[in-house]
């Protein structure tokens, strides 16, 4: 082989271990990501930003405030907004290339909407969505605590459950109204002239806010009426409420049960290696052990 051909061996071999560099410091550092992502102090820092978020939208409802402190509290703004950006920009960094994984999460999906809505200009026509768009913010505070995502994640599961205790609920309020408009509405028609103002002392009554004063009402026209708010009482309040309650405590103990199917993830190959090392390490120890205690037993018989 020439001297050109060794050089140009050589101008190859440089470059292809240069790129195994680059790549191996690549995966480092998205390797540092992820682990910054996960790390228990990354989540608390997040949650002080959002803290510190609602404290300056606060601020701003106050006059005074912005007259002498105006300058900080928008710096504020700002730099809350570049910390957010800065988060979702690690985390897009984390699972790249497969940028794609990011939005599969919809939490994920939800912080990246509130900061687009939050780079709108505080200018202009859209100067009152973009103070929506701030206040908006605070609602990450739910995205970035797993106990208050657990709540929600219960929530969103229990709603098609509860569509059918409302439609319950409903069969009785209707029934009920009719009834109310049929028997007082001549004695007390403040409350029940018709239909929809039956609905709405009927949910009046629901929430126990001076129903007896309706009852009493109702009462001086015959001593017997009490039967029907009671009954009424008894139904839409203490059954349709545990119903609701019974829903949610069902649906939470799903979510619960769903986050620690999620957290229980299959051993990764680095987890295994590491633990075959400690295992190796201990047979060692073990061995040599073993080993002292030999001459010991030998010399005892």
């Amino acid at each position: 082989m020439g001297m050109p051909e060794r050089w140009s061996a050589l101008a190859i071999e440089l470059i292809l271990i240069k790129m195994g560099l680059i790549f191996s410091r690549g995966d480092q550092m998205k390797l540092m990501a992820q682990q910054m992502v996960q790390h228990r102090f990354f989540e608390y820092f997040i949650v002080v930003v959002i803290l510190l978020s609602a404290a300056l939208i606060g601020m701003e409802t106050s006059s005074e405030l912005m007259s002498m402190y105006g300058d900080w509290i928008n710096w504020g703004n700002h730099l809350v907004l570049l910390i957010f950006i800065v988060e979702a920009a690690i985390k897009i960094y984390a699972v790249s290339p497969t940028v794609s994984n990011y939005f599969r999460d919809g939490w994920n999906v939800f912080d990246f909407t509130i900061i687009l809505l939050a780079l709108i200009p505080a200018t202009g026509e859209l100067a009152m969505l973009a103070r929506v768009a701030r206040l908006l913010r605070v609602l990450r505070l739910i995205s970035a605590i797993p106990e208050l995502r657990l709540i929600v994640a219960t929530l969103m599961k229990s709603i098609p459950s509860m569509g059918n205790i409302m439609l319950l609920m409903g069969v009785i309020f209707y029934i009920y109204a009719v009834a109310g408009q049929q028997l007082f509405h001549e004695h007390d028609p403040k409350h029940w002239d018709n239909l929809g103002i039956s609905l709405l002392t009927l949910f009046r009554i629901v929430t126990l806010e001076d129903w007896t004063d309706v009852m009493y009402t109702a009462m001086e026209m015959n001593p017997y009426s009490w039967i029907y708010f009671v009954s009424f009482v008894v139904m839409g309040t203490f059954v349709i409420i545990n119903l609701f309650i019974a829903v949610v405590l069902n649906n939470l103990d799903e979510a619960k049960a769903e986050r620690l199917k999620e957290m229980r993830q299959p051993p990764t190959r680095d987890c295994l290696m590491k633990e075959l090392e400690q295992t190796q390490k201990a047979l060692e120890q073990l061995r040599e052990q073993l080993s002292d205690a030999n001459p010991k037993v030998l010399h005892k018989e």
